[in-house]
């Protein structure tokens, strides 16, 4: 009983992926933009790694184009000069869901 699953990557973020997985990845604006490269591929115990891509190719659907992450705080400060600054935001990711792994 082995595991099917590949390591793929996305707009500079990599994710271990199965079949009927979904993952949030940095919003997306066009459909063109969904272009994931194999980086390594398991199925049935045998390893596939990719030098440094494989010609497999993984289909991805989007499941919802604009979710909010919780929000991030950053703080800047001075010593001794009394400046204190707080920034708010709230990342925006897409929702995509692996449709089939080949």
């Amino acid at each position: 009983m082995f595991m099917n699953y590949s390591v793929i990557k996305i707009s500079g973020q990599q994710f271990k992926v199965k079949e009927g997985d979904e993952i949030f990845v940095n919003k997306i604006k066009s459909q063109e933009e969904i272009k994931a490269q194999v980086l390594m591929s398991v199925s049935d115990g045998k390893v596939q790694i990719g030098t440094p891509t494989l010609d497999k190719e993984v289909n991805l659907e989007i499941v919802n184009d604009l979710e909010k992450g919780k929000k991030i705080y950053v703080m800047k400060y001075k010593a001794k000069s009394r400046y204190r600054k707080k920034i708010g935001f709230r990342p925006q990711y897409t929702r995509l869901k692996v449709a089939k792994l080949s």
